[in-house]
């Protein structure tokens, strides 16, 4: 369930603030699929399934930017913003992918909003730490630095 605010002193207020975890997602071989046919990356350690057994990961695995894109979504499970004209996904300020995640790991995200600061036009720029865990596995699959950006 997303914490929600209405408006932008709600968001204002939210500086600081742990928005906890999302619900898991597996990530299964039709994804990875879709996306290397989106993405025209089709090497092998994610989409040929037998040849991957033998490779470094012992299986497939998604795609670093697959992860990533992950985010959309997650993002909407961590923070519902209301009352406002406008949301725009402004950047990224770091992106990593310190673990791989295999075909058929479970994923989720936990955010933890860094800043609120205001930007020309009546908004406000939002910087949110996100971590991508895997379910099971120490280290994270993506870390990132989110920038949002809402106006009134």
């Amino acid at each position: 369930m997303p914490t929600t605010v209405h408006g932008i002193e709600e968001i204002k207020a939210q500086a600081g603030a742990d928005l906890g975890h999302t619900a898991w997602r597996e990530i299964d071989q039709p994804r990875v699929d879709l996306f290397a046919d989106a993405t025209d990356d089709h090497q092998w350690i994610h989409t040929d399934a037998e040849r991957a057994k033998t490779g470094p990961f012992g299986g497939t695995i998604a795609h670093g930017y697959l992860t990533l894109s992950l985010l959309i979504p997650l993002w909407s499970e961590l923070l519902a913003v209301e009352g406002v004209a406008m949301a725009v996904n402004y950047g990224l300020n770091k992106v990593r992918f310190p673990a791989p995640v295999p075909v058929g790991a479970k994923i989720r995200a936990h955010g933890t909003i860094v800043s609120v600061e205001d930007v020309k036009g009546g908004g406000v720029e939002v910087v949110v730490d996100l971590t991508v865990e895997i379910d099971g596995i120490a280290k994270p699959a993506c870390v990132a630095q989110a920038v949002y950006r809402f106006y009134a």
